[in-house]
């Protein structure tokens, strides 16, 4: 259907119905979309979640009720939707795919008014669709919410006393290994001062070997002197030598005694230092132990908690040995009533021969019913302990089956969230696909919202919450609302990412969005915002930390993974690159080997590049560098040398400020050998310098001749917007080098994304209020439908912007 309208006459827009206003097919579809859009305003939310019907989790449907039927039979439409407006139609995948993917067939193409009336037909089977979906989502996103609750609570209830000792346990091994490392130290350190210990002892015993042999020398001298004294006349000579000799000698005594005693006060500080050593060693042997023992105290106070669950079966037990005992003692009672009744027999036996005896008789009597009694007492113990005993047996099998029911219940529980998970997925999916195709029929830029979290160094004077997000189903996720001076502002777009929202989730949005570029489309992704919001974070992420890469690593690294999947399929991709800033309205090549070739020096400019559009709104820059590229890794490579290269400054409101738009482009030339078809993609990927005040941001010099360059280039880009807002005969592009660039982004048939990027402090919540207004006027841009680019093999290889 988008190449069908590429022919059509343009829409001319006139506020009154005269004889003279022209009406064309494309001007009768462009009203009814509009009207379709604004009816079903409320309901943009999209499809969240997956749905389906309640009994196997199926979508059925005979699609020619959707194409037009009217045998509806509205006794077989399943209870769920029997309230609804759609009645008992229900939709397949296959049903929604052959919807979207379907194509016109005219009889006549000049026949505007039936191609009118069969676009206006399918648009309302689209929309009887989109309904069915948005009445299912309610239910199947209360039923996941309810399963999700009740599997939390009886998870909760099992594990939280698992995971209270399993981490009291992981502390006290942590602290444990730390002693142990601190002990192994200690030992290492006492090993090294007793082998320096060990060395002065050996030194100093080296000492006393050559101080003793030097006494031994000196007494040889002396026996020699005494020897020799009778010639003491005819040596004086040699005397003297001697005397100086002996001189030295004893100097060098003296020497070696002061040595002596210093090595001596060394081993005394040795062996206190040893001791002290000794002494902290005992004193983390001691805390060793002590740990040790609230170790196992807690080891205790666990097997007493494990304990605790068998006590039924402890009482089980006791209640058996209870049974037990009072069944001994009643056999040791019938025992004693069978030896009483033998006594009562002999003693009415002489009763007639001992009729002195009656008195004693009548109290055997006495005792004898006495002792029944007891046995009375003792078989109503017995029954009462048996009634324990059944009611203890009836409350362990009560117990075990609920135990199974509620494991079964967690079993079916987990087994039906999986399956809603699945369906989600499948339904968040398909929820894109319908989604994609309405905004492709729209031909509006899309608008995704990013609030930047609090960073440790923001101010935290004023905690007041500035952001709030709805949790409605019609705005979750892209709704925000924004309170300042106590009024409330509220603002919906295509995606709202909170402060917690990931690089990775992000990227998730708009990886499709991505993809078009291999299949033939324009891609142009931007982000805006003012200066410290986020914005080159979000596009190029922190350098050296794989989670948090931005968008354009990542895009890359999908761009070329589906290459090498697309190559069995006959598909031979060529890339080209290039990157540019717009510093100060000049542009600057990032990728030049003449680092100064677009600089002004001296008062001379630079090298100068020009901006020129072709007749198939293909965008040259004149002399740019242009790299072929094989992988994403030559691609890091010169991501990283232009970032190098890029204009940053610091200003009071940012360390490393972005001072210039930054634009990366890549061509994606795609050519299948089997087929001989060429597809021709771009993808344009850019950081916009950030809006700043002069009063926050304190410039001065040439920061101040950047912040009114870069101002003026995103005012002349604000111009532009409401200008295509207001469907303008004549569009600024030409006002400034970043709008002339971006024209066929705007303007044209290019797929076009805005990250409008917002700081949450609230001292930036007038920045953050008109930020959010802009973003809203491009949401409401029309710029027309994405046209592929599929043609047979050429040999072009300019690079194109747009």
């Amino acid at each position: 259907m988008g190449s069908k309208n590429q022919n059509k006459p343009p829409f001319q827009h006139n506020t009154a119905l005269t004889t003279t206003s022209t009406i064309t097919p494309s001007s009768l579809k462009k009203k009814y979309i509009a009207d379709v859009v604004s009816e079903d305003k409320g309901q943009r939310l999209g499809f969240e979640k997956m749905v389906g019907t309640a009994n196997n989790g199926r979508l059925r449907l005979a699609f020619s009720l959707v194409n037009g039927s009217q045998d509806l039979d509205l006794s077989s439409a399943p209870a769920s939707n029997a309230g609804s407006e759609c009645g008992g139609i229900e939709f397949t995948r296959e049903d929604v795919e052959a919807l979207v993917n379907e194509k016109m067939k005219y009889k006549n193409k000049f026949n505007y008014k039936e191609r009118c009336e069969n676009m206006m037909e399918y648009i309302k089977r689209l929309r009887l669709c989109i309904k069915w979906f948005q009445e299912l989502e309610g239910e199947y996103a209360f039923e996941q919410e309810k399963l999700r609750n009740a599997l939390e609570l009886t998870e909760r209830r099992c594990s939280e006393m698992e995971v209270a000792l399993n981490n009291k346990e992981e502390e006290l091994n942590l602290i444990i290994l730390e002693l142990r490392k601190s002990l192994a130290s200690l030992q290492d350190k006492l090993a090294k001062e007793e082998s320096e210990k060990k060395a002065a002892v050996d030194s100093l015993t080296k000492e006393k070997e050559a101080r003793t042999g030097i006494e031994r020398s000196q007494a040889s001298l002396s026996e020699e002197l005494e020897k020799v004294q009778g010639e003491l006349d005819g040596a004086n000579q040699r005397i003297a030598s001697i005397n100086d000799m002996y001189k030295l000698l004893q100097e060098y005594n003296s020497s070696l005694q002061l040595y002596n005693s210093k090595l001596q006060t060394d081993l005394d500080t040795a062996h206190e230092t040893i001791k002290r050593g000794e002494k902290e060693r005992s004193a983390i042997v001691e805390n060793l132990h002590t740990l040790r023992g609230q170790h196992k105290s807690l080891q205790d106070q666990l097997m007493s908690s494990i304990a605790s669950q068998d006590e039924v079966m402890k009482q089980k037990d006791a209640l058996l040995n209870e049974v037990a005992c009072l069944r001994m003692e009643l056999h040791q009672t019938l025992e004693d009533r069978e030896h009483y009744q033998q006594q009562v027999q002999s003693l009415a036996a002489e009763v007639s021969k001992y009729k002195e005896l009656a008195t004693n008789s009548s109290e055997l009597e006495e005792k004898c019913l006495s002792q029944g009694n007891q046995i009375q007492i003792l078989h109503d113990q017995l029954a009462v302990a048996e009634r324990k005993l059944q009611m203890s047996d009836m409350s362990i099998f009560e117990t075990r089956n609920e135990f199974e029911g509620q494991k079964k219940l967690i079993e079916e529980l987990q087994n039906r969230l999986e399956d809603a998970e699945f369906k989600l997925i499948e339904g968040e999916k398909l929820r894109k696909k319908l989604h994609n195709t309405i905004l492709e029929l729209k031909g509006n830029i899309r608008v995704f919202c990013r609030v930047r979290p609090q960073l440790p160094d923001d101010s935290s004077s004023n905690q007041a919450k500035v952001f709030s997000y709805p949790t409605s189903m019609e705005y979750l996720g892209r709704g925000i609302d924004m309170t300042q001076n106590a009024q409330k502002h509220s603002f919906t777009f295509d995606k709202v990412f909170m402060p917690d929202a990931s690089q990775e989730e992000v990227f998730v949005e708009i990886s499709q969005l991505v993809q078009s570029a291999l299949d033939g489309y324009k891609v142009c992704i931007f982000a805006y915002g003012q200066t410290g919001s986020g914005k080159t974070y979000t596009m190029m992420g922190k350098p050296g930390q794989p989670d948090e890469k931005g968008l354009i690593p990542r895009s890359l690294e999908q761009i070329f993974q589906t290459k090498q999947a697309l190559q069995p399929q006959g598909w031979r991709y060529e890339m080209q690159v290039s990157m540019l800033e717009i510093y100060n309205e000049t542009i600057r090549d990032l990728l030049s080997t003449n680092k100064d070739a677009s600089r002004i020096e001296n008062g001379v400019a630079g090298k100068q590049y020009t901006i020129k559009h072709d007749a198939n709104g293909n965008t040259q820059v004149s002399d740019l560098t242009i790299v072929d590229v094989q992988s994403s890794r030559e691609v890091k490579y010169l991501l990283d040398r232009a970032a190098h290269s890029r204009s940053v400054g610091k200003t009071q409101m940012n360390e490393q400020s972005s001072r210039s738009h930054f634009v990366f482009t890549m061509r994606i030339t795609g050519v299948n050998e089997s087929t001989e078809q060429q597809v021709q993609g771009v993808l344009n990927l850019i950081d916009l310098a950030g809006s700043e005040r002069l009063s926050k941001s304190g410039s001065t010099g040439d920061r101040l001749k950047e912040t009114q360059a870069i101002n003026k280039s995103l005012s002349s880009l604000a111009d532009v917007i409401f200008a295509l807002a207001k469907k303008e005969d004549h569009v600024p592009f030409r006002n400034s080098k970043l709008t002339y660039l971006l024209q066929p982004c705007l303007g044209g048939d290019s797929k076009t994304l805005m990250f409008v990027n917002i700081s949450p402090e609230p001292s930036s919540a007038g920045e953050s209020l008109c930020s959010l207004r802009f973003a809203a006027r491009v949401n409401a841009c029309e710029i027309g439908t994405p046209r592929r680019q599929l043609n047979m093999r050429t040999s072009e290889s300019r690079l194109s912007y747009g």
